[in-house]
């Protein structure tokens, strides 16, 4: 899909090079993108590095439901009902590659809205497997993902401070007959900081 955007965006560029002026700028897109203030809300590992196959930047109502929703239709709703105002998504890897760290914060109308916000998201699978995170929920399982035909470990967090909803995960994969286990100690200590970060710039 993305060779054939880049295909189309180049043919796109050949069309117009013979109407348009050659001293015209063309924008790139990445200029075109507002910056958003929820990026200096975002905690990461200190030791994560940059994650190339995941977008890391802002996000709307649409572009949220087009690239990260496993229900459409739910999170669409969830989403308006809260008032979502802007959201922020960051994704990071491990120096072995091994583990990947995804945060996504999203800015609801109302504190009240924020708390139903994280009630929606969170009840959406099953998490049975709770471990103690300060002021936040949290979850932690092991299962065989079909997709990549390999065990997958994930411990993940949801944090509300005011009308903000941080949801944090950490996620490995292993091959079929390795062990793998969720790193609730890193989960841990990013919620803890995360949450530190939220409630300082919300004071």
């Amino acid at each position: 899909m993305t060779a054939l955007l880049l295909g189309m965006t180049g043919c796109g560029s050949d069309a117009g090079a013979a109407v348009r002026p050659a001293d015209t700028p063309v924008p790139k897109v990445a200029e075109q993108t507002a910056k958003s203030a929820l990026a200096g809300l975002i905690v990461l590992p200190r030791s994560f590095g940059a994650d190339p196959k995941h977008t890391t930047g802002p996000f709307s109502t649409e572009s949220y439901i087009a690239n990260f929703s496993a229900d459409p239709a739910l999170d669409r709703a969830l989403l308006l009902n809260s008032g979502f105002v802007e959201g922020y998504r960051a994704s990071r890897l491990s120096p072995d590659k091994k583990k990947r760290y995804v945060v996504e914060l999203f800015k609801a109308a109302t504190p009240a809205k924020a708390k139903i916000l994280q009630d929606g998201f969170w009840r959406q699978e099953p998490r049975n497997h709770p471990f103690r995170v300060p002021g936040a929920l949290s979850n932690a399982h092991a299962a065989y993902d079909a997709g990549t035909e390999k065990n997958e470990a994930i411990a993940e967090a949801s944090i509300v401070v005011g009308s903000l909803v941080a949801l944090l995960s950490v996620r490995q994969s292993a091959p079929l007959g390795t062990s793998v286990r969720p790193d609730t100690a890193l989960i841990t200590d990013l919620a803890e900081r995360q949450r530190a970060r939220l409630t300082s710039n919300s004071s």
